[in-house]
């Protein structure tokens, strides 16, 4: 055989690519790793100062680095504001998105995905979430941040508005069901817990937040549908360990707990 034919195995040895040297391998994983400790440093950061009060000063006093450090992972505030616009958006997925869609199709699923968006908006009432705190920050200022935020919030809503869509497939909610309608509603009761929780201070909110979807689900649901759902609840009940209220509400956020009055309802008894 011709050492020029397509399948020689002369050519096959010729179109290997070179490996890489091992400290050149190292060097590329110690940066990625660098990285990743930049940007998680810059995600706390955002998440408690907001996308603007992130600096690469900032960060190089955070992570202990030289500014030029910093610098050289992401070039400029931008880039490091859309990058951890991006890391943000990932971990929401995996906390909300990736673990809700392992549930039955249909309300089950609307569900377990609402559910796990109010528990992690609750955990973040200490902090912030960037999606809303951005869309703040960044509502009348084009450019690029505003448009990686936009681009994560119109990719997470379009999972809802599907996860709404396959509901009404499924029969698990009504044939003339309004989708856009009922993903709205869900937003709407995502902004309020967020904004009497971490604004307001006020208890009960993540409560609230719950009965609006009930209310939501008794409008909007076909009895196949409530039948599946309340099987799925009473499998899940079932199955969980049972934990004392004590512990629940050691748990709980201060401004979620509704047996802690908050600071200023507590000084407008006193006065």
């Amino acid at each position: 055989m011709s050492p020029f034919h397509p399948s020689s195995p002369a050519l096959n040895i010729v179109a290997q690519p070179a490996r890489k040297p091992a400290r050149v391998v190292r060097s590329l994983q110690k940066g990625l790793h660098t990285r990743a400790i930049i940007l998680d440093a810059a995600l706390g950061l955002a998440s408690h100062m907001g996308l603007e009060g992130l600096s690469i000063g900032a960060l190089a006093d955070v992570t202990k680095m030289s500014k030029s450090g910093v610098f050289a992972h992401f070039g400029s505030r931008e880039e490091l504001q859309i990058a951890v616009v991006m890391e943000y958006h990932a971990k929401f997925e995996e906390e909300v998105f990736f673990t809700a869609i392992r549930e039955e199709r249909g309300l089950p699923r609307l569900r377990a995905l609402y559910e796990r968006w109010v528990r992690r908006v609750s955990e973040e009432i200490d902090s912030g979430c960037i999606y809303i705190s951005g869309a703040v920050e960044f509502d009348d200022r084009p450019g690029p941040v505003r448009d990686a935020l936009v681009a994560m919030v119109n990719a997470w809503q379009a999972a809802l508005r599907k996860a709404i869509e396959m509901a009404v497939q499924c029969g698990h909610l009504q044939a003339d069901a309004d989708v856009e309608q009922i993903s709205f509603e869900l937003h709407g009761l995502i902004l309020s817990l967020h904004h009497d929780a971490r604004f307001l201070r006020r208890p009960g909110a993540a409560g609230r937040a719950g009965v609006g979807f009930e209310r939501i689900v008794q409008f909007y649901a076909a009895a196949a549908g409530r039948m599946a759902d309340a099987r799925v609840t009473a499998a899940k009940v079932a199955k969980a360990p049972k934990v004392s209220k004590t512990a629940k509400a050691s748990k709980a956020p201060a401004a979620l707990n509704a047996d802690k009055p908050s600071r200023v309802g507590t000084a407008a008894k006193r006065a």
